[in-house]
């Protein structure tokens, strides 16, 4: 290992010894057990040389936003036991492509995509593909996801979808200043997923709840997430120039 590939290790194994303290500290206030949350380290733009940095530190679980960068960068990264979620807005015209390609698709917003992910699925030799619903939690105009009074009826639409088996539910939070508003909004977010478990609709499963990343993570495990989100706390900031 080259000097600056030790550095980057380290610098990431370090991050990440830092966000497993912070998360086994959330879950032991939440009376939770550390087992019950899943740490996804988010891969935008991050290149795959770090990502399997972080693979080698013990990470199972990857989150990309698109689905060019992840096709071109899969190849390199070392997948064997480690689940690849997409979990940026997914446009219909690419679903072809993604479908098949990764474990999960946590970024389910509409009837239409449902269906289009439920019809490529059908065409792969798992006939199926695990997915997520996105909702607009916070009813920003600027992000995608189902509004939270319209949850229900979205997953009754989709409920007999053949090609989608629908496991829990997924949102991004506004930015909020404090720790009361942080988890104030993921108590919503609980509530809808306990809400929509209690119904047992066919073919909604609510097992997975995905919210919290590097900024609010602690907030949200304290409110019952069982999938962290977190890019910037393991790699470091963005880099857009490249």
């Amino acid at each position: 290992m080259t000097a600056s590939l030790s550095s980057e290790f380290e610098y990431i194994r370090d991050n990440l010894k830092h966000i497993e303290e912070q998360i086994q500290n959330a879950c032991n206030a939440a009376g939770r057990s550390r087992e019950e949350v899943t740490l996804m380290a988010v891969t935008k733009t991050v290149p795959p040389e770090r990502i399997n940095a972080a693979l080698a530190c013990g990470l199972s679980c990857i989150g990309e936003n698109r689905v060019q960068e992840f096709l071109e960068k899969r190849d390199e990264l070392h997948l064997d036991g480690v689940q690849a979620h997409l979990i940026g807005h997914l446009q219909t015209n690419k679903v072809k492509r993604i479908v098949g390609q990764v474990d999960m698709i946590q970024s389910v917003d509409s009837e239409h995509l449902a269906h289009a992910v439920s019809e490529a699925a059908l065409k792969t030799p798992q006939g199926c593909v695990d997915v997520l619903v996105e909702v607009n939690i916070g009813d920003e105009v600027s992000k995608s996801g189902v509004p939270a009074e319209d949850l229900q009826e979205l997953l009754e639409k989709i409920s007999g979808f053949k090609g989608i088996r629908v496991r829990g539910l997924m949102a991004i939070p506004p930015i909020l200043p404090s720790e009361a508003e942080k988890r104030a909004i993921f108590s919503q977010m609980r509530k809808l997923f306990i809400d929509i478990k209690d119904k047992n609709v066919d073919n909604i499963t609510m097992e997975i709840l995905s919210m919290g990343m590097s900024m609010d993570y602690v907030e949200a495990i304290r409110e019952g997430s069982t999938l962290v989100r977190i890019g910037s706390a393991i790699f470091g900031a963005r880099d857009y120039t490249k």
